[in-house]
């Protein structure tokens, strides 16, 4: 069932949201689609509802449903917008990421606890000054300059790490993420530099997704598939896309399961108590979020 709606007349509710492909949702028996309209344009794809471990859950494809937005061309701030308008307030990020690590090989999972940005050219802020279309009201936001020390939520991650070990899979507890603007992949140079700078893993979708986030006070947790090594850390050929849908395809189905795990076991919406809940704190927004 498709239902349309824009973020001012919401039919439909979730307080949790999955980013990521329709591997997460296309088996659930009922899933309702919905259309949701932003100030910041249209997000990647509708957004299907259903539930999960007795949790209203919001589903996002982050590159389409038919995988045609490349990183970088993802609107990532209507994503995170649409979410927020439904009601969600935790939203789970899962990834496929190169590992920088020789023992973080193709299988490993990653639950990061800092973040690195290389990305060029994506808007990553709502606080930029600029007023929102005319059919929004024309508000203008404030310039925010948003506390990001910590990018990921710690309950969120505290709950991912659990759900992993309760599946028989050790994760890797922190670690730096490093964000590149793709869609190619790292030279050999840059994935050594990467390495060489200590840090974890690499990807191309993990900013500005997390701090999108907390401008909008919503609890995000990043969980990193390693797919690869990547270019610098390996022999041969490098990276190759084939490559990286295929371990992604091995592991989707265990993934998905940790996933759902972790969405029975976030706190509810009232009991979040956290650094995200308090990103606001002393602002004036100048805009009234969703």
């Amino acid at each position: 069932m498709a239902t349309h709606m824009t973020a001012q007349r919401a039919d439909s509710y979730a307080d949790i949201g999955v980013i990521g492909g329709s591997g997460f949702y296309s088996f659930l028996d009922e899933v309702t689609e919905v259309s949701v309209d932003t100030p910041y344009g249209s997000p990647s794809d509708s957004l299907f509802l259903g539930e999960v471990a007795g949790r209203r859950v919001a589903f996002l494809p982050r590159h389409g449903r038919g995988h045609h937005v490349p990183p970088h061309r993802i609107n990532y701030r209507a994503n995170l917008w649409a979410l927020r308008s439904v009601g969600v307030r935790q939203v789970l990020g899962p990834c496929a990421v190169g590992g920088l690590r020789e023992e973080y090989g193709p299988g490993t999972l990653v639950v990061p606890d800092q973040l690195v940005d290389r990305t060029k050219a994506r808007a990553q802020t709502y606080f930029d000054g600029e007023p929102l279309p005319e059919a929004w009201g024309g508000a203008i936001p404030n310039v925010v300059h948003m506390t990001f020390a910590d990018p990921y939520c710690p309950e969120g991650r505290r709950v991912a790490l659990k759900a992993a070990r309760g599946r028989g899979w050790e994760p890797v507890d922190g670690g730096t993420l490093v964000v590149v603007e793709g869609p190619r992949f790292s030279t050999r140079a840059e994935s050594r530099w990467h390495a060489a700078a200590g840090w974890s893993v690499v990807g191309m979708t993990g900013h500005p997704e997390a701090v999108l986030a907390r401008e909008l006070g919503l609890c995000y947790t990043s969980l990193a598939l390693v797919t690869d090594l990547d270019a610098g850390a390996e022999t041969g050929d490098g990276v190759s896309h084939t490559e990286v849908l295929r371990v992604f395809g091995e592991n989707v189905g265990r993934l998905r399961d940790v996933l759902f795990d972790a969405v029975g076991a976030l706190p509810s919406t009232l009991d979040r108590d956290c650094l995200c809940t308090r990103a606001h704190d002393g602002w004036d927004l100048g805009i009234a979020l969703p």
